[in-house]
């Protein structure tokens, strides 16, 4: 009887199920942002696949820094999560002379959530019906053109910077604060272009109010298939992709991280979430651990030789 009791009870020391309670899943952005909109689209059918809620925590600051760096000091239990786009991954080690987190040794990839283009928009007074059109204009006027970007070291910054290089142009950079303010300003005559993603673009280029020249994808966006890319355009391989992703502290059990990894690749690939995806301009991704990991050192070297090739100055 005793040893059948033995063998009834858990074993000493072993590990509680998990999830037992509800995990946090961090934004390092502000309510209604980009990333805090998908991350509502994943986080609902990921707490009924866990049964156990999924509570969305918005941290903004310094550019999603201080968010990610808040997941990066976490406890690697499995219940506090982060969900964030590739500046904070990619782009801020490269930029920030004191970053408080280490993107590679304090945070384990978990799945690559989704993939969007970055759209090239102008102000329709600039005459711009294509970019062949925008280089030959820009060409004409060396120097004397601003873009406008979320900021130094952003995806739209960078990725201007590198069509530049491609094209051979002269344009001054004016950073703004967020993308609603860059519309603002190319509405206003105050910059002639700027990236975009296309959830902020896409309406004011509807209205007239502002045309969109291409997608920096490498193939037509399901999205947004009526826009040429930048291949097609001329630019063979200019691809500048803006993507959200699910991360855990460094540390997290390698079951819980491959579980989650599961589950999320499971919502992802669903018709229902690709669909809601698609009506916000992203493609579903899903990836496993390891995809997103290469993802993470690819775009860390090609973001490093545009920074270094633009001369691009650490904040």
């Amino acid at each position: 009887m005793a040893a059948a009791a033995a063998a009834a009870a858990p074993a000493a020391g072993a590990a509680p199920a998990w999830p037992a309670r509800p995990v946090k899943l961090v934004v390092p952005f502000p309510p209604g942002s980009s990333p805090d909109l998908v991350a509502r689209l994943v986080a609902e059918p990921l707490a009924a696949r866990l049964g156990q809620p999924v509570v969305i925590e918005n941290r903004p600051g310094a550019g999603g820094n201080v968010g990610t760096g808040a997941v990066a000091k976490a406890a690697p239990d499995g219940y506090t999560l982060l969900f964030t786009i590739q500046g904070p991954l990619v782009t801020a080690p490269l930029l920030s002379r004191q970053l408080p987190y280490d993107p590679v040794r304090e945070l384990a990839p978990v799945s690559l959530i989704a993939t969007s283009p970055n759209v090239l928009v102008v102000d329709p007074a600039l005459g711009a019906e294509s970019v062949a059109d925008f280089v030959r204009i820009a060409r004409a006027r060396p120097g004397q053109l601003n873009y406008g970007s979320v900021g130094n070291g952003s995806a739209a910054h960078l990725a201007m910077e590198s069509f530049k290089a491609r094209a051979g142009l002269s344009l001054v950079h004016v950073p703004y604060q967020g993308f609603p303010q860059v519309v603002n300003a190319i509405l206003a005559g105050q910059v002639q272009a700027g990236f975009m993603v296309p959830g902020i673009a896409m309406g004011q280029v509807r209205a007239g109010r502002l045309r969109a020249l291409g997608v920096t994808t490498l193939g037509r966006a399901a999205s947004l298939a009526e826009l040429p890319t930048f291949v097609e355009q001329g630019y063979p391989g200019f691809e500048a992709i803006s993507w959200q992703a699910v991360l855990a502290p460094a540390g997290t059990p390698a079951p819980i991280v491959r579980r989650l990894s599961d589950e999320l690749v499971r919502i992802v690939k669903s018709d229902e979430l690709r669909q809601r995806l698609l009506g916000q301009y992203f493609s579903a991704a899903g990836t496993a651990p390891e995809g997103l990991s290469g993802l993470m050192r690819s775009e860390r070297e090609r973001w490093a030789q545009v920074i270094r090739a633009a001369g691009v100055q650490p904040e």
